[in-house]
């Protein structure tokens, strides 16, 4: 029976949620909002839409969340040429296909976003599917996005693991009956993972690879 290794993909195989939070940042401050850093960070990971309402509130004018969202991927598309990809992002990748897992994408990006991510991550070959934002309808926490990856990959929950770095990748995972692995790379808190949902907390993608004998991905 299929074993399926499902990934998010920002923050945990490249090294973008920094970039996510300058160029949200920047997005909010162009049309006039104060939003700090800090709650910007805390915020990466969720879908566009769900990351203005959580950060702006629900008495914000609605009116403008489509142009908050346009200003950020256009500020954000000046990196595509340069996504940095984690450690080992893409020998993790391959040293489990070659171990027998099938290796699925769950991201909430899409499009043009999606592919220079892919195209950091240079592991196209193990990649059996990619769930992306334009395959459901909510997004992380909600687990649409870990179901819809176990149906591409043919695989049942209980024989399949989610690796993450958010709160809302390990909510996801869980929600969706999977066991989950937690990454530290995007900048959360062991503890704050721990108490999502987590089973075990890596640094990033070369740790899980140097620990993976001893992981739930064993």
């Amino acid at each position: 029976m299929t074993r399926a290794a499902v990934f998010d993909v920002d923050g945990t195989l490249v090294d973008t949620n920094h970039l996510h939070v300058v160029t949200w940042w920047e997005a909010f401050r162009q049309a006039g909002h104060r939003v700090p850093m800090h709650a910007v960070h805390r915020a990466v990971g969720l879908g566009s839409d769900d990351l203005v309402a959580r950060l702006l509130g629900d008495d914000r004018d609605k009116d403008e969340d489509a142009a908050l969202s346009d200003a950020h991927t256009v500020l954000y598309a000046q990196y595509f040429d340069r996504l940095p990809a984690l450690r080992d992002a893409g020998s993790l990748l391959r040293r489990l296909h070659e171990d027998g897992w099938t290796v699925v994408l769950a991201t909430s990006a899409s499009g043009p976003e999606l592919s220079a991510l892919r195209a950091a991550i240079d592991a196209d070959d193990v990649i059996a599917a990619t769930a992306s934002a334009d395959d459901v309808e909510e997004g992380k926490p909600a687990p649409e996005p870990v179901r819809h990856a176990l149906e591409l990959a043919g695989a049942p929950a209980e024989r399949a693991v989610f690796v993450g770095d958010t709160v809302w990748d390990m909510q996801a995972g869980r929600r969706a009956g999977v066991r989950c692995v937690g990454l530290l790379s995007g900048g959360i808190p062991r503890a704050d993972l721990l108490e999502a949902g987590a089973e075990a907390v890596y640094d990033d993608p070369a740790d899980l690879l140097a620990s993976l004998s001893s992981s739930p991905l064993a």
